[in-house]
């Protein structure tokens, strides 16, 4: 096996890690200024390029677990994107009228 396909495999994985670990901070750091507990978009970004990325590494190694975890929180992660996107555009359509 050529020796740089396995430092490939840790880079995409240690990149998919940091941006899943990204959404936590973001989070922590948003709810912190506002004091409250939010979810901004960003969490969803970070959770979509996280996910893919991850799912990526998960399929690269092979390994049927990880795969089905990264592939279920994706259609979580995009479901929530979909939504918030939906109740924006009602809500300026409603400030349109």
């Amino acid at each position: 096996m050529n020796e740089s396909i396995p430092t490939l495999f840790l880079v995409i994985g240690f990149t998919g890690q940091a941006l899943f670990s990204l959404r936590f901070i973001v989070q922590w750091l948003v709810s912190e200024r506002k004091g409250e507990s939010v979810i901004p978009m960003a969490f969803w970004y970070f959770s979509v390029g996280g996910g893919l990325t991850l799912l990526t590494y998960a399929v690269l190694r092979q390994d049927p677990v990880f795969i089905l975890g990264q592939a279920g929180g994706l259609i979580v992660y995009t479901r929530n994107l979909m939504l918030i996107r939906n109740k924006r555009l009602a809500q300026a359509h409603e400030s349109t009228e």
